[in-house]
């Protein structure tokens, strides 16, 4: 069941949204909206969530207010990963949450990417799952613990600058609960004690061949909820139907929050062809969101009655 579609991921972060070419983020916030009304018309059942900050960040918000957006989008996402990147400790959690409530009393505010990663020790990874849980459980309405897998180091990571970024991009790559090698971490077994309050959040790449391990593996850890994401710029490949057929279609049994962003690898989409590019025409964008709400959680529709 799909529960939430988000829009965007971390749009006020300069990895996945380009602050050269959007300044003032006001074409996000033209996205932003049409891509909302587009979500609602799909299916208003749905709920419609701000892409997760990063940083956390109340004047974004404030400026999000300012240009609609907040009229249009029922929850406002937040990320948070203050033992790798962010330059704040893991115990002011409560206190970044608190700043984007006081905001944004109206809507709700849910964690949709919390981590600390294994680069230094997996020791360090144990001591983040306890403490985020107990920080956050019972403090938010949805958390999401990223991730599950490691992200192979032949893979990449979707960053703008890649190694330049020095040790912030290769952290990129000990974030989950099993290693790429599908070796369990130390850090599993304490995941486990919260779940199904944790869910997780996972990535799938375009045909990606940890599908079925996932699911295995989301459901011995006793996750009901999941979030991930249907890429834009995958709906550009050929057997992009396919492809997100079989992954919705593997998922079913979560609770779904779905993420719809990365602007496909087209100069006739965006004024540069990269994933961060404000798209020239936002109504693409809303336009895709909406298909992909309308094929994997179509509205239920009033049986006439004769």
């Amino acid at each position: 069941m799909i529960e939430a579609a988000m829009i965007w991921n971390e749009p006020n972060n300069k990895s996945h949204w380009d602050p050269e070419l959007d300044p003032d983020w006001s074409r996000f916030g033209e996205m932003a909206k049409l891509a909302a009304h587009s979500i609602r018309d799909a299916n208003p059942d749905v709920k419609r969530v701000l892409g997760g900050i990063s940083p956390i960040d109340p004047l974004f918000i404030e400026r999000m207010k300012v240009y609609g957006v907040l009229d249009v989008v029922d929850v406002i996402a937040a990320h948070g990963f203050p033992l790798d990147w962010n330059l704040w400790p893991i115990h002011e959690w409560p206190q970044k949450i608190a700043e984007i409530e006081a905001v944004a009393p109206a809507h709700e505010i849910w964690a949709t990417e919390v981590g600390v990663g294994s680069f230094g020790a997996e020791e360090v990874q144990v001591f983040g799952v306890n403490k985020t849980a107990e920080l956050l459980l019972g403090r938010v309405p949805r958390i999401f613990w990223y991730s599950l897998f490691d992200l192979p180091q032949e893979w990449g990571a979707t960053t703008r600058h890649k190694e330049a970024e020095g040790s912030s991009y290769y952290r990129h790559f000990y974030m989950g609960l099993i290693k790429a090698d599908g070796t369990p971490k130390l850090a599993l077994e304490d995941f486990r004690k919260y779940a199904p309050e944790m869910g997780i959040m996972q990535w799938f790449h375009f045909n990606d061949p940890r599908l079925d391990d996932a699911v295995r593996w989301l459901k011995d850890l006793g996750v009901t909820r999941l979030r991930t994401g249907l890429s834009w710029w995958d709906s550009y490949r050929p057997g992009w139907e396919d492809w997100f057929d079989r992954q919705m279609e593997a998922l079913a049994d979560f609770d779904i929050t779905l993420t719809f962003c990365f602007t496909p690898d087209s100069e006739a989409i965006g004024p540069e062809p990269h994933h961060t590019s404000p798209p020239r025409y936002p109504e693409n964008f809303a336009d895709f969101c909406g298909r992909m709400i309308e094929r994997y959680a179509p509205a239920e529709r009033e049986r006439k009655v004769a």
